[in-house]
């Protein structure tokens, strides 16, 4: 299930009887599938949990589980070697936990919709969450030339690898296995109809995921309503995502300089240290859109993806004063009325 010497650590504060490591393996809103040393069982989160969404377990998380029946509790859940966050789609800016104590990042790309700008997106998360980024083909079947879709996921990926898979004839699912092996966890990010839940019934070589065919117009339809994490025949685990239909990013601009290293590094050989790439002379950015060495759409997503973060951590340290003037205006409200005779 992934546990070692790291978790073990962090689970030295709860070592007492009754108190027992297990891992999330399904969310369903309302209650949790966990699994420990005694197999799996329900869960609900305890009610301090449940007072801050930011403590609320997520698929992944190894957690601090009193077992009872019919349903046990969490009491607990240990600090995250790595986590997939989003913003909720909502106009506060919140964070979404996707998943967590993930080791590789599946970035799944449909072979019949090789779209640039949403593959850097799906990047841009992966490096965010501190996981190892592999750019995904699936339906590789359904297209005369994979090959040249793989060359042009390359150069998007910027040296990421690109597995090229189908479900249909079994290319690339024993690459996606062993890199599991022998007790990694990987994640499959992509929007619906890109043949995740197929691909993960196809590595196990049962029906674990309901699948649906893609839609006559070529959407995806949607199927996955719930993360979850199943276990693979020959070791390691893998976690389904609901199909995003955008991947909102959360906070931290390191992500981008992993994928846009070429950007940044132009930017380092212009003659101002504060070029905003728009009308100072020597900038380095200009001078290659100008000699077509940097494509103009890679800017400009970089651009946007940029501006998306900076507005994001400004919205999120806003929230965070708020909450925080808020929780001792309530704090003095009560001392207060505890003093009133």
């Amino acid at each position: 299930m992934g546990w070692d010497s790291y978790f073990q650590e962090k689970f030295k504060p709860y070592e007492r009887d009754d108190y027992v490591p297990a891992r999330v393996l399904a969310d369903f809103g309302a209650e949790y599938l966990v699994q420990d040393s005694e197999g799996s069982t329900r869960a609900t989160a305890g009610r301090h949990l449940r007072n801050d969404s930011r403590m609320l377990p997520a698929v992944g998380d190894w957690v601090v589980l009193l077992r009872r029946e019919p349903v046990s509790s969490v009491h607990g859940v240990l600090e995250r070697r790595t986590v997939f966050s989003r913003k909720v789609a909502s106009k506060e800016s919140k964070e979404q936990v996707l998943a967590a104590n993930v080791d590789i990042a599946f970035v799944v790309a449909t072979a019949t919709d090789v779209n640039a700008r949403r593959i850097e997106r799906y990047l841009t998360v992966a490096w965010q969450s501190g996981a190892v980024p592999i750019v995904l083909m699936t339906k590789a079947d359904t297209v005369d030339s994979p090959d040249e879709l793989r060359l042009e996921l390359e150069s998007v990926s910027m040296g990421t690898p690109v597995l090229v898979t189908s479900s249909v004839t079994g290319e690339g699912m024993d690459d996606i296995t062993r890199r599991l092996q022998p007790c990694l966890t990987g994640v499959l990010l992509g929007p619906s109809g890109s043949g995740k839940s197929t691909l993960i019934n196809r590595i196990v070589g049962a029906d674990v995921m309901r699948t649906r065919l893609v839609h006559h117009s070529g959407e995806g339809r949607h199927m996955t309503s719930h993360r979850q994490l199943v276990q693979l025949p020959g070791g390691g685990m893998i976690i389904d995502t609901p199909g995003l239909r955008e991947a909102q990013l959360w906070e931290g601009e390191d992500g981008l300089g992993n994928l846009f290293e070429d950007i940044e590094e132009l930017a380092l050989r212009c003659r101002f240290p504060d070029c905003a790439h728009d009308t100072e002379p020597g900038c380095a950015i200009k001078a290659a859109l100008a000699d077509g060495s940097l494509d103009t759409a890679r800017l400009g997503s970089y651009r946007k993806l940029q501006r998306e973060l900076r507005a994001i951590a400004a919205k999120s340290d806003h929230r965070i004063r708020m909450e925080e003037r808020k929780k001792w205006k309530q704090i003095a409200m009560a001392g207060k009325s505890r003093a009133r005779p």
